[in-house]
């Protein structure tokens, strides 16, 4: 693989910095370029989001540009093939989430090996998710909600960023404890997928608090239920309540 890692998946910043800076010690002609760092998704949505905080810091350690190179589509598959194929020698990085690890049970003939095509470096953060729908839904709170969507029989629609993505997970996990279907609707991110969501384009999704949490205080759309135990300061939901499990 080489000195160099070429795949961060949601690694921590940490680490990513000091492998870097003994590796440079050594060898004082790394970076001598530009670092291009490979979000397996549209620009917008909450894994560019962190990329970004992440390429502005190491900018500013490496003294190098960190460019955010957005590859969209097929739940961050296609991204991620072309960071396996880069040369390993660190120019090539990633920021990426748990649909690396389930694409080899969603994709059949993934083109790289999602353990040994790529140095592993760690987890930048947990974001929790939250279950949130356009303004004009008519339920007030997550157990009208419930309710709504169970009414429906099965025309609800949901948002989501690709087979496998987390968005996409998180649904189906969510349909599965309340035991109701919705139709999903694929994007190549939750970024342009939440620009749907506000002006109506479908009803629900499923999204990382990065993505949310603004959209919900100025009242762009509706928040229900947080999978987190913890209050989220700044952000309005629909139901006060914090719900570990939502629809349990």
């Amino acid at each position: 693989m080489g000195l160099f890692p070429h795949a961060l998946l949601l690694g921590a910043l940490a680490l990513i910095t000091a492998e870097t800076s003994k590796i440079a010690a050594a060898q004082t002609a790394f970076p001598a370029r530009s670092v291009t760092l490979i979000v397996p998704a549209a620009a917008g949505g909450p894994t560019d989001t962190v990329a970004r905080l992440v390429a502005e810091s190491m900018s500013r350690t490496l003294g190098q540009t960190v460019i955010i190179e957005n590859i969209g589509g097929a739940g961050g598959t296609i991204g991620m093939s072309r960071v396996a194929k880069a040369a390993p020698d660190g120019y090539t990085i990633a920021v990426w989430h748990i649909a690396q690890a389930t694409a080899p049970a969603l994709y059949e003939g993934l083109k790289y090996d999602v353990v040994n095509d790529f140095d592993h470096l760690g987890r930048i953060t947990d974001v929790p998710m939250t279950l949130v729908s356009k303004t004009g839904v008519p339920a007030k709170n997550v157990t009208e909600l419930l309710d709504w969507i169970r009414s429906e029989g099965g025309k609800v629609t949901y948002g989501h960023a690709g087979v496998g993505s987390a968005s996409h997970l998180c649904a189906l996990i969510f349909m599965k404890e309340i035991r109701a279907q919705m139709q999903g609707v694929t994007y190549r991110g939750t970024g342009p997928a939440m620009n749907d969501l506000i002006s109506g384009q479908f009803d629900f999704m499923c999204d990382q608090t990065t993505n949310t949490t603004n959209q919900i205080k100025e009242g762009k759309i509706k928040g229900y239920a947080v999978t987190t135990r913890f209050s989220l300061v700044g952000s309005r939901p629909a139901d006060s309540r914090q719900r570990r499990d939502p629809g349990l």
